[in-house]
């Protein structure tokens, strides 16, 4: 089943009477429990790319289907809740609600769903808590805990929805070596247990640990290959 379908995806900035082409025609689609990294440096397109697939923007021309959605006939409100609703996102800098718990922050994208009330919100934030192996810490707060454990947090958080992806953009970025690894290998666990995962980088040795890599260039797909040499952590 494809999670996400992209076809001839192209994206214009207007700069000083100028038209910048981001993307120049994008086409991939990444099927249901794939881990996928995406690479590219600096003003490659991946930052463009990232918001389209997070639906925090939308393509200037071309098609993007999320879970079979046809995300750019969507407003902005639906895309909002489809957002909610369909992806889990994690951010190199965690964003993470100071002088808040644990359990509270992987609460809150549950907030926003009145579909469950306040003993199924805790249920499940303890519940991803879980997952990630953070059920000893669920009442300290993001001051008490280490940057390792705090990027846990997030995961947990994009998590609590049951998503149909996890989009993670540098999400290794503001880690030390060690601690990278160990969340590279809980990723790697996740999508042992089905998840989807995209993961945005621009360090090539994030791409040793995914099952597929896509690298863009100047706006373009320039490589699409299978990982088969896979490193598991």
């Amino acid at each position: 089943m494809k999670i996400i379908e992209l076809k001839g995806l192209k994206k214009y900035f207007f700069v000083g009477g100028e038209t910048v082409k981001a993307l120049k025609g994008i086409d991939f689609s990444i099927e249901q429990g794939e881990f996928v990294t995406i690479m590219g440096k600096s003003g490659s397109g991946k930052s463009t790319l990232l918001n389209i697939l997070g639906c925090l923007d939308v393509a200037s021309e071309g098609d993007y289907f999320l879970d079979g959605v046809d995300v750019r006939q969507m407003s902005k409100d639906e895309r909002a809740v489809l957002r909610n609703r369909k992806i889990g996102f994690v951010f190199q800098s965690y964003n993470l609600l100071a002088k808040t718990t644990s359990l509270e922050n992987v609460e809150l994208p549950l907030m926003y769903n009145s579909s469950y009330d306040k003993n199924q919100r805790k249920e499940l934030a303890m519940e991803a808590l879980k997952m990630v192996g953070l059920e000893q810490r669920i009442y300290h707060k993001s001051n008490q805990m280490s940057g390792g454990q705090q990027q846990r947090v997030a995961i947990a958080r994009a998590l609590v929805n049951k998503p149909v992806m996890i989009l993670a953009d540098e999400a290794t970025g503001n880690l030390d070596t060690k601690t990278s690894f160990e969340i590279l290998a809980l990723f790697q666990h996740l999508h042992a247990q089905g998840c989807t995962i995209v993961f945005v980088t621009h360090n090539p040795e994030i791409a040793l640990y995914s099952t597929r890599n896509i690298v863009l260039q100047d706006g373009e797909v320039i490589e699409d290959s299978v990982n088969k040499d896979r490193k598991i952590l």
